[in-house]
């Protein structure tokens, strides 16, 4: 939780808009997430989001699907991504943050695997399907294990749906682009912006953005509205296509 505090601070002293990447754990192996992660925070990343395969990834489009799907085929278990952040941890200066689903915190079980999620290294974690008016068990296992529970804001979210989110939520929030999974095309315009001010009226936490960042246009809009921007799609996709040191390049792109 500290470290992600203090690359808030950090963000907000520097007047930097930040940026947090996303890997799938194993995807395409475990060997090459681990570089690409340490590429990603050498290029300038200020959060890494680590999502534990799931084979029913809701919030996910194809191609993390895909990704996910492929790491699964592979063997990769919930303690494969344990393991890594372990490894991780002590290399890289950005936050690590789990991505996951609530079937997989359940499995485990909430208190053990904030234990131990919290021993590895990890600072924080995303789980988009479990609601703040169910989240009792989960928030306490986070305040005890020091772990920011990060929750998501979506433009069809009621205003009392986000008051809901305001009231439990710290680090920061997770405000979706738009509706639909990831990965997809975003329209970055009017309504997000509109969006966004809705989410400014519920919470003083920064606010992060996304679904649909594929390019350095896209940070440059949500400066003076958002804290920082997500990008984990297209990520993946430059991978595909260019390899780990591509990934690092478009990164530093990204953050200007």
């Amino acid at each position: 939780m500290q470290k992600i505090i203090d690359k808030l601070k950090q963000l907000k002293t520097e007047n930097q808009m930040g940026l947090m990447t996303h890997v799938v754990v194993g995807y395409p192996d475990l060997e090459t997430t681990e570089k690409l992660v340490l590429e990603m925070d050498q290029s300038g990343a200020d959060f890494i989001e680590l999502q534990i395969p799931f084979s029913d990834p809701i919030a996910d489009g194809p191609t993390i699907m895909k990704a996910s799907q492929i790491a699964l085929e592979s063997g990769v278990k919930v303690q494969d991504a344990f393991n890594l952040a372990k490894r991780l941890s002590g290399k890289v200066s950005a936050p690590l943050l789990f991505m996951t689903y609530a079937n997989i915190l359940v499995k485990y079980g909430f208190e053990k695997f904030c234990q131990d999620a919290s021993e590895v290294g990890i600072e924080g974690l995303i789980v988009p399907d479990i609601p703040p008016e169910e989240a009792g068990e989960y928030l306490a296992a986070c305040e005890k294990n020091d772990l920011t529970p990060i929750f998501i804001m979506a433009p069809t979210s009621t205003d009392e749906r986000l008051q809901s989110i305001a009231e439990v939520a710290k680090g920061f929030i997770y405000c979706v682009a738009r509706t639909g999974v990831t990965g997809a095309e975003t329209n970055f315009g009017a309504e997000l912006d509109e969006f966004l001010t809705r989410c400014r009226k519920f919470t003083d936490l920064p606010l992060s953005v996304g679904f649909g960042i594929s390019k350095k246009e896209d940070v440059d809009f949500l400066k003076g509205k958002a804290d920082f921007a997500i990008v984990g799609s297209q990520a993946i996709r430059v991978l595909e296509e260019e390899g780990v040191e591509a990934v690092g390049e478009f990164v530093e792109e990204l953050k200007g």
